[in-house]
This record gives structure tokens, sequence and C-alpha cells, in this order.
């Protein structure tokens, strides 16, 4: 036998800096995945109101609530109906609406 000895458990000349970028390299890759499934999962939780040909005869408001759809179509005229003024809502500057009740007003069903 010669004097040359084979090392089972022996280090190859690789350099450590490597399997540290290849960490860093997955790492990457699922905080990716991650923050693609939570915009996938927060988007189609959002609710969500989309008003198509607004002020047109035929408009239609479409409501998405939890993965749900509800389509809301005109019939071509005003809306008519018996009921009586209830209040006044004011819109202020800052973009919030209040609702201030008129006195003797019914109240809401």
């Amino acid at each position: 036998m010669s004097g040359h000895r084979v090392h089972i458990l022996a280090e190859e000349d690789d350099d450590p800096m490597l399997s540290a970028v290849n960490l860093v390299d997955v790492f990457l890759v699922l905080v990716v995945a991650l923050l693609t499934a939570v915009a996938l999962q927060q988007q189609s939780q959002a609710d969500e109101t989309v008003i198509r040909r607004a002020g047109e005869p035929d408009m239609e408001i479409v409501v998405r609530k939890n993965g749900h759809e509800i389509k809301y179509r005109g019939n071509g005229g005003s809306s008519e109906g018996q009921g009586v003024k209830a209040g006044v809502a004011y819109k202020l500057k800052d973009g919030s609406v209040i609702y201030v009740p008129e006195e003797g007003a019914p109240d809401a069903p």
C-alpha cells in the first residue's frame, strides 16, 4: 500500500460562503412565495363595490363580499318608493360622512 490515505470525511475545497449564499437564495424564494400567498388571500377576501356605466340607464353595481359576487342592475328609469325622509347626510372636508336624523322621523326597520 502506498502512503496515500483516503479520508472519507475530508472536506472538499468548497468556499463556505457558497453554502451561505445558497441558503439566502432558498429563504428569499420562500419569503416571496409566502408574501404572494398572503396577498392573494387578502385580495380574495376583500369587500369591493364596483359601479359600471355610472349615470347611464343600464348602470350596474357589483358587490364582492367574502368571495361572493352580487350584481344590481338598473331598470332604465328612476326608482320610486313609498318611503319618507329620515334625515340628512353631510360630507365633511376630511371625507367622512355623518348622518343627522330629523325629529319625528320613523325609526329604521
